[in-house]
């Protein structure tokens, strides 16, 4: 089951993609201030002509910001004084002075068509993408645009509505190496019980931890469509890793969907997917899943959340040990905070149920918790990822009687991931390089359980 929190912040996330496409609809701008002189605006005796504006060349936007607001004072009530002081914030990148500008543009002169054409384009650069779309097809119905205004008004519909659905390919490339290939116990050799008396086992080779080079590859498909009170995310993901050792070849198939409903007083998600693993060359493990997660809002920097999750899991090699497990979360998510660089932060504390599928699973039911810390810090050049996470899981029954005389197994599982990822323009414009770090150790009070990991990789990723 997934520790990784859901993706939360819609608006956040449409922002990093919007701003690409500011540029297109800025090239017309020029064309819309000419909507002014064709559509009723109102008119003041103590307001100067302003004319003059329709046809300046910006070169100096802020300058010119600056002339346009000295005539302030004369023109309080003027709407069209409004919608060119507006338009002159905008182009100065004053967002929230612009947005203020234009609506009292528009509430002197709800007619003004040159107030609504820029006020929808400050909505869309604040994020606003679904206001600023249904603006701008309010302005589509309009019968008096004048020629030139409604085909380019109706291009930048078009290219605001391309963020509704948007959809990527990520693919990676990794060689590196691996400690413990197989996932084998430390120990050479094992203690029995037989008879009440202690015996020592000596594992064969094949059941003793096998180091060596490795390659991995990972191609993954996202696609998200954005409403305006919610949003889909659909996700299929294959990871392989293949190895001089063929008998520990890996094979993974990932599928899931998301539902999410933010809002300004709480954001929820619900989810599914499924995941299958081969090792090997044979099918090992196939998790169905579903989880459900609440955050409620708060002015906090950091908002706690909760989640329910439940998998049912399916071992296609022996079915006794079958399961349902179940995990009960309580989060804290950090936004992006940060001036030389943005970080991102976030810890979980979960409790673990696993109920067996079969009376006659080893150690019956188990439980225990889990604790989980995210860091993220990004730069413009790089970025860096580090996950720690403590998991602590006890058996009900006693595991077997050939074990420490039939003790409840206790196992203690912990990791290390560090992950470093850097633009790499000789690849292509999307390509990374990047670094994996991992380490894992296993404790139990059953020898056979006990096991240290430790991997190293580096590659590359694209994203198209």
């Amino acid at each position: 089951m997934t520790n990784e929190p859901a993706k939360s912040g819609m608006t956040a996330e449409l922002n990093k993609e919007i701003r690409l496409a500011r540029f297109v609809p800025r090239r017309l701008k020029l064309i819309f201030l000419l909507f002014l002189g064709a559509l009723p605006i109102s008119s003041f005796a103590a307001c100067p002509d302003l004319s003059a504006f329709y046809q300046v060349e910006v070169t100096d936007s802020a300058a010119l910001q600056q002339q346009i607001s000295q005539l302030l004072p004369q023109c309080l009530e003027s709407s069209e004084f409004f919608a060119i002081y507006g338009a002159a914030q905008l182009s100065n990148s004053d967002l929230a002075g612009a947005l203020e500008s234009l609506e009292r543009a528009l509430l002197l002169n709800p007619d003004n068509g040159a107030a609504a054409i820029d006020y929808a384009q400050a909505l869309f650069d604040e994020g606003q993408l679904f206001t600023a779309l249904e603006m701008n097809q309010r302005l589509l119905g309009r019968e008096d645009l004048p020629p030139g205004i409604g085909d380019a008004l109706q291009g930048r519909q078009q290219l605001w509505k391309s963020f509704t659905r948007q959809s990527s390919l990520q693919a990676e490339v990794l060689a590196g190496y691996d400690s413990n290939l197989n996932g084998a116990p430390d120990s050479s050799q094992i203690t029995l019980t037989l008879s009440g008396e202690p015996i020592l086992l000596g594992l064969d080779s094949a059941f003793r931890p096998q180091s060596g080079g490795y390659l991995s590859t990972r191609a993954a498909y996202r696609q998200r469509r954005l409403a305006p009170e919610s949003q889909q995310n659909w996700g299929v993901e294959v990871r392989s890793r293949n190895s001089d050792y063929s008998q520990s070849d890996l094979l993974q198939f990932a599928a899931n969907y998301q539902f999410l409903k933010p809002s300004r007083t709480n954001s929820w998600q619900a989810a599914t997917g499924v995941n299958h693993l081969q090792y090997g060359g044979s099918s090992l493990f196939t998790g169905l899943d579903t989880s459900f997660r609440y955050q409620p809002g708060s002015e906090r920097r950091c908002n706690p959340y909760t989640q329910l999750a439940a998998q049912h899991q399916d071992f296609h090699r022996e079915s006794r040990l079958d399961g349902l497990e179940t995990k009960a979360s309580l989060g804290l998510s950090c936004p992006p905070f940060g001036n030389a660089g943005r970080q991102q932060l976030s810890a979980e504390l979960s409790r673990i149920d696993n109920f067996a599928a079969n009376s006659g699973r080893l150690g019956g039911d188990r439980a225990g918790w889990q604790s989980t810390l995210n860091w993220q810090y990004s730069l413009q050049t790089a970025s860096v990822r580090v996950q720690l996470s403590q998991t602590d899981i006890e058996d009900r029954k006693g595991y077997s009687p050939l074990l420490k005389d039939g003790a409840q197994r206790s196992v203690k599982r912990s990791y290390f991931l560090l992950q470093y990822r850097r633009p790499i323009r000789l690849l292509g414009s999307s390509a990374n390089f990047m670094i994996n770090l991992y380490h894992q150790r296993q404790r139990s009070n059953l020898q056979l359980f006990r096991s240290k990991d430790t991997s190293a990789a580096l590659g590359f990723g694209w994203v198209f």
